[in-house]
């Protein structure tokens, strides 16, 4: 193990991260239910847009997608591409009408009681179903990021990578588990910073070195069809498939629902775009100029370390391969918010406690959960046959669109949506996604695509096959559909 300049740099990112949990546990103690998981919405611009960017940008972004550019080629890019568009119109399309309708649908507070407050549903069916998919694709997704942790703390440091991923638990944890939304919110505000200034900063200067004449640009053999960009129609259809998950990915449009004016919302939307479209498009670049300044690389996950450490100082590289570490434990802490949330609010509160739990009571009851959460993602991260972090990412990702964007967006834009409708399509959405995964992976086809579109198919049929909504229902969404309403000002 080499413990220089890049370490400490490493051990005073993480201690600063727990500042701001300790911060935050400090502020809002005493807060209720709503502040722990929510903020109490009032999160600026600022903050909002580049957390929500950088909980979704984990360390794939930094390790995942450039491994997969630089080994497959451009082809790859279209993931890049589907991301773009996909976050573009989530913010445009889906944030304002999400904002409105969860504060008219009784305030709520998570996704799943979104979806049953939208129906004014006394079935806690939804909310189970919901509950149960969070938790099981939040412990794939997290682990992703832990994975990363510890393949970040093996190459830099040379720590043995399974104790680097206890680590890197432990950190995350423990400021998720004292501070809340509003920690987790403004730990991934710094960290998306971080995150944008790795990325603009190495292969802009790897591009320098290479136009000086540096690198192995002599010696490169790059793949057969490297620069086709149109390899495949299934590399077209699946890249662009992955803009899906964005309409239902919880972590990432929970930030919607916390922004505290419409003003502020279409400033975030902005500043989000473009921290997404620059962290995307450097990405992309730092894949393809990898091949010129590194050469062959063995493991082709820890490209953009290898670009990072060939090119700066330990103490400039320390810094920047911290965004990795940002990646990561951004990613992660929402992940585990939003489960606990769910689990706390959406199951334990009204089943098990029948509504009668206190605030101090949620509160401990959702960190628990955080905590069992983050030890089971632990061990599938530890595991050296779980698969790559891209793998594990992709996997979450396709479960989460499938299940949830058909149903938010239909809840937001059909007046005429039903509670049946919304059940039918997240679970066939989510059936889908797991089968095709299982039994259909071999076509090439990402398995976000077949399961959004039979979630879609499934919740229209459920609805045209029930009930029209009571009039209630009609006049809640009447309500949030309108654009000067009490709920879209306040």
């Amino acid at each position: 193990m080499t413990f220089g300049l890049e370490s400490v740099v490493f051990i005073l990112y993480l201690l600063f991260m727990l500042c701001i949990g300790l911060r935050w546990f400090f502020k809002t103690k005493g807060g209720g239910e709503k502040s722990y998981f929510l903020g109490d919405r009032k999160m600026g611009p600022w903050v909002s847009a580049l957390s929500a960017g950088a909980s979704d940008m984990s360390a794939w972004v930094l390790m995942g997608l450039p491994a997969s550019i630089y080994a497959y080629g451009l082809g790859q890019t279209w993931i890049a591409i589907g991301l773009a568009i996909g976050y573009a119109l989530s913010w445009i399309i889906e944030a304002p009408a999400l904002r409105r309708f969860s504060i008219a649908a009784n305030d709520s507070i998570t996704i799943p009681q979104y979806l049953s407050n939208r129906f004014m549903s006394r079935s806690k069916a939804l909310q189970i179903i919901c509950a149960v998919i969070f938790i099981v694709a939040y412990t794939v997704y997290a682990a992703s990021s832990i994975k990363a942790c510890g393949t970040l703390f093996h190459t830099v440091i040379g720590i043995d990578a399974t104790v680097a991923m206890y680590i890197a638990a432990f950190i995350i944890i423990s400021y998720t588990f004292l501070g809340g939304f509003s920690a987790v919110c403004w730990t991934d505000f710094f960290q998306g910073l971080l995150m944008l200034a790795a990325l603009m900063l190495a292969p802009i200067c790897a591009l320098a070195m290479v136009s000086a004449g540096s690198g192995t640009a002599e010696a490169v053999a790059l793949p057969d069809g490297y620069w086709n960009i149109f390899s495949s129609w299934q590399d077209v259809i699946s890249g662009l498939g992955w803009g899906l998950g964005y309409f239902g990915m919880p972590h990432i449009i929970i930030r919607f629902m916390s922004i505290r004016s419409e003003k502020d919302l279409k400033k975030s939307s902005k500043i989000g775009i473009i921290w997404t479209l620059l962290i995307l498009f450097f990405a992309v670049v730092s894949a393809i100029v990898a091949h010129y300044l590194l050469g062959d690389v063995e493991d082709t996950s820890t490209v953009f370390i290898q670009i990072v450490r060939r090119i700066f100082p330990a103490l400039i590289s320390g810094i920047l391969l911290s965004a990795i570490l940002a990646a990561s434990m951004s990613t992660a802490d929402s992940q585990l918010l939003a489960a606990s949330s769910a689990f706390a609010s959406d199951v334990y509160k009204p089943v098990f406690r029948k509504g009668n739990a206190g605030d101090r009571e949620m509160l401990w009851a959702g960190r628990i959960v955080v905590l069992v959460i983050a030890i089971a993602a632990l061990l599938i991260a530890a595991n050296p046959n779980s698969g790559t972090i891209m793998g594990l990412v992709e996997n979450a990702w396709g479960v989460f669109g499938a299940a949830f964007g058909p149903a938010i967006l239909l809840s937001l834009f059909w007046r005429r949506f039903t509670f049946a409708g919304a059940v039918s399509g997240i679970v066939v959405g989510a059936l889908v996604d797991i089968l095709w995964l299982a039994f259909l992976s071999g076509t090439g086809v990402y398995e976000i695509i077949p399961g959004f579109l039979a979630g879609l198919i499934a919740a229209v049929i459920a609805t045209c096959l029930s009930p029209a909504p009571e009039q209630c229902v009609l006049d809640l969404f009447d309500r949030a559909s309108a654009p000067e309403t009490e709920a879209a000002q306040r």
